[in-house]
């Protein structure tokens, strides 16, 4: 019973340094190729948008991250 408890408490403390290392994602500008639109969103919208600028900390893309 104790090697099972020793393994469980090991998953456990594994599974929570993870979680407490994991960032959101980045936020960027995505440009349409028809009209030149500008859209600021976490994933690519299609084959019809290029990515513009970024990344960015929010859904605004008003606050770009230093250094990437």
């Amino acid at each position: 019973m104790k090697p099972l408890i020793c393994t469980c408490t090991a998953a456990l403390a594994a599974s929570l340094a993870v979680v407490a290392l994991a960032a959101p994602a980045s936020w960027f500008q995505w440009r349409s190729k028809l009209d030149g639109k500008l859209v600021c969103s976490q994933t690519p919208l299609g084959p019809g948008w290029a990515k513009a600028t970024g990344p960015y900390r929010d859904s605004h893309c008003t606050k770009l991250i230093a250094g990437k």
